[in-house]
């Protein structure tokens, strides 16, 4: 099973066996957990001819790791390709909608990514981007905190981020970042069109080239008395207001 590698955590694992039940190869249950959450899970292994194996906590505290807080279920899995490989494979394709895409740069918190991933599902976002170097990557974590939205939404890694969003412009994408200081907010700006919001980590924000080649950049109106918000907070209130006005037009 060398190919193989472990995704953790109920709702990781469950909603893998509901869209891609295949590619499981087995699942590992603490031997001591019966509860009814358990019991459920069982239920649909069963229903999908997975293979259980009962096993002591350690063990699956050993191949979870230090951090990984699998609830005392971990699954091998062999991944499943999703179909896009880049960012032309998405433009060229047949969207029922103009393209709606997350850029991420810099952010380095598997739980910031997973939620973010998980909020794009949501939102109907075509794809989330992000710089290979400088950022974290789908690792065991991200797909657990994502639940299920790392098998569902294409997730691009690219080499050069700057020149990524120049592909996308010259694709009739508009392009815009998020900063503290603009004048202009996320609720007075048009955003029914084709679409790349550009977010980034927390206090550092996205770097100054980033910015450069946005064709726009925007604030998040706050009200109350904190100055920032987690980017996975911010993405959900940007993806949304991108949908809202989707909808409204």
């Amino acid at each position: 099973m060398s190919d193989a590698r472990i995704l953790f955590g109920f709702h990781a694992v469950q909603s893998r066996m509901r869209q891609h039940a295949h590619s499981i190869q087995e699942i590992l249950i603490d031997q001591d957990r019966v509860d009814p959450r358990m019991k459920d899970l069982l239920k649909l292994a069963e229903a999908s001819n997975i293979r259980v194996m009962q096993v002591d906590r350690d063990r699956l505290d050993g191949m979870a790791g230090r951090n990984g807080r699998h609830q005392g279920v971990i699954a091998r899995v062999v991944d499943t390709p999703i179909p896009y490989k880049d960012i032309h494979d998405i433009l060229e394709s047949d969207l029922k909608e103009p393209p709606f895409f997350l850029i991420l740069d810099g952010v380095e918190d598997p739980h910031n990514l997973g939620a973010c991933l998980r909020v794009a599902d949501a939102m109907g976002v075509h794809a989330v981007i992000a710089p290979k170097d400088r950022a974290v990557g789908l690792n065991a974590t991200v797909r657990k905190v994502a639940s299920g939205a790392a098998e569902t939404v294409p997730f691009i890694a690219v080499t050069n981020l700057a020149r990524t969003i120049r592909e996308l412009k010259d694709a009739g994408v508009f392009v815009i970042g998020t900063t503290m200081d603009s004048e202009s907010t996320l609720l007075n700006t048009k955003l029914d069109g084709p679409i790349a919001l550009v977010l980034g980590a927390e206090g550092d924000g996205i770097r100054r080239l980033t910015a450069e080649n946005c064709d726009a950049l925007v604030t998040i109106p706050m009200f109350g008395s904190v100055e920032s918000l987690n980017v996975s907070v911010a993405s959900g209130i940007c993806l949304y207001e991108v949908r809202r006005q989707r909808n409204t037009h």
